[in-house]
């Protein structure tokens, strides 16, 4: 069975022409789960699937990477076969700021009779979920206040960083059996992204060589990110993954 990531987009928050970043696990070239749903994610999804994910991780709430959520409520309200289906996975400590950035508007819908929430089926998590048999790891990283932000990652396969800083200590526990590594990149850090200078200073040189580099600021600044000898992710791209492990015995 083939496994990808699919790459909508690449860009930090103001690198339009890049996409928001975000990401969908394709399985057997069929979407299993939607990560990040910035203000142009679900549209890019639509032009590729041709249908709602059915499962979406949040990995923060800054507006790139949620804007999309209320986009995607008004087509799943309206869609009664379809209402209350897509699952949206979250940690905990996210939920109520999920709630204050996209779900506390008043009367979410000008007909009224509408809970925001009700559209979807939200699933709060703190070590991980379950989704078809897969059991996905949730770890927290460093972008702005801890406590906010929170990665991705699937024994065997691929991990996710989300937006951060350097996280060696975790990425050491969570992505030790060869997995690719999709990380937080720009040509040059601050208190809230990683820059490529971080990545040589913190990461050992086997880990490196796994790492596939998004959310930089513009085409040029991708140029030179591979020019450093990295990978790097473009808008559309899909990136074979090796096959995930079997789940381990302390899942769940």
């Amino acid at each position: 069975m083939n496994w990808h990531l699919h790459f909508l987009g690449v860009g930090a928050a103001h690198a339009v022409a890049l996409g928001s970043s975000a990401v969908v696990l394709e399985r057997a070239g069929v979407p299993l789960l939607l990560v990040d749903c910035g203000p142009d994610t679900l549209d890019r999804y639509l032009a590729v699937y041709d249908a709602l994910p059915p499962a979406v991780f949040i990995t923060h709430t800054h507006m790139d990477h949620v804007a999309g959520l209320e986009q995607l409520f008004i087509r799943l309200w309206f869609d009664p076969h379809l209402r209350g289906t897509t699952r949206v996975f979250a940690h905990a400590t996210l939920v109520p700021w999920l709630q204050a950035r996209v779900g506390d508007y008043p009367g979410a819908l000008a007909e009224g009779g509408a809970n925001f929430w009700e559209a979807f089926r939200l699933v709060p998590c703190t070590r991980g979920f379950w989704l078809d048999g897969l059991w996905f790891d949730v770890f927290a990283t460093r972008h702005h206040v801890p406590g906010t932000s929170y990665g991705l990652a699937l024994d065997g396969s691929f991990v996710y960083t989300g937006d951060t800083r350097p996280i060696p200590e975790v990425l050491a526990s969570r992505a030790g059996a060869g997995e690719i590594i999709a990380h937080d990149c720009g040509l040059v850090g601050n208190p809230s992204h990683t820059g490529v200078d971080d990545i040589e200073r913190e990461y050992p040189e086997a880990l490196r060589t796994r790492l596939l580099l998004y959310h930089y600021g513009s085409a040029a600044d991708g140029t030179a990110l591979a020019a450093f000898g990295y990978r790097v992710a473009s808008p559309g791209e899909r990136i074979a993954l090796p096959a995930p492990m079997e789940p381990r015995g302390d899942a769940g």
